[in-house]
């Protein structure tokens, strides 16, 4: 059997188009955003506060008054004695908007047994509205976004602390 130049390219041209078709699926923004969340997730999970903060914008705001430095400093702090995290999403819905996206969403955490665990699960699991994150394409690249923002209309975070010397 010979394999001729015009079955090479013919060949050649049908693997293009499985991979151009491919990476058309991959790229769509809802599996980006749902994906991202998804990493985002198992960046703080696994307390790799370097991968988590690749996720979140520079212009990052929250409904709590957090930027991105102070949540990602939060995060440090509120998983610092959390062992064996686990965070996983429910009633998943994402809606994208050209350049901007939301992902919606009922977040449950589990973990180990320590009181740190059972504050977090007692506050998170027991929401019944979901979590709103926001996020941004950046640039032209397909898979360029980052958090902007996140919200829980029932979620109100500690109060932060100043120090009065």
């Amino acid at each position: 059997m010979t394999i001729s130049l015009r079955g090479l390219f013919c060949g050649g041209i049908a693997a293009a188009v499985c991979v151009g078709l491919f990476l058309l699926w991959l790229w769509r923004p809802e599996r980006q955003i749902k994906r991202h969340t998804e990493n985002l997730f198992h960046a703080i999970e696994h307390k790799d506060w370097t991968a988590a903060a690749s996720f979140i914008a520079d212009d990052y705001h929250d409904q709590w008054g957090d930027d991105r430095a102070r949540v990602l400093e939060r995060m440090r702090e509120g998983f610092r004695y959390v062992r064996g995290l686990q965070i996983s999403a429910s009633r998943v819905s994402v809606q994208v908007h050209q350049r901007r996206a939301q992902w919606s969403g009922r977040i449950w955490v589990d973990g180990g047994q320590s009181e740190v665990t059972e504050l977090l699960k007692e506050q998170v699991n027991s929401l019944t509205t979901p979590f709103k994150l926001d996020w941004r394409h950046l640039s032209a690249k397909p898979w360029d976004w980052r958090l902007v923002g996140a919200s829980n209309s029932g979620l109100e975070a500690p109060a932060q602390s100043t120090d009065v010397n």
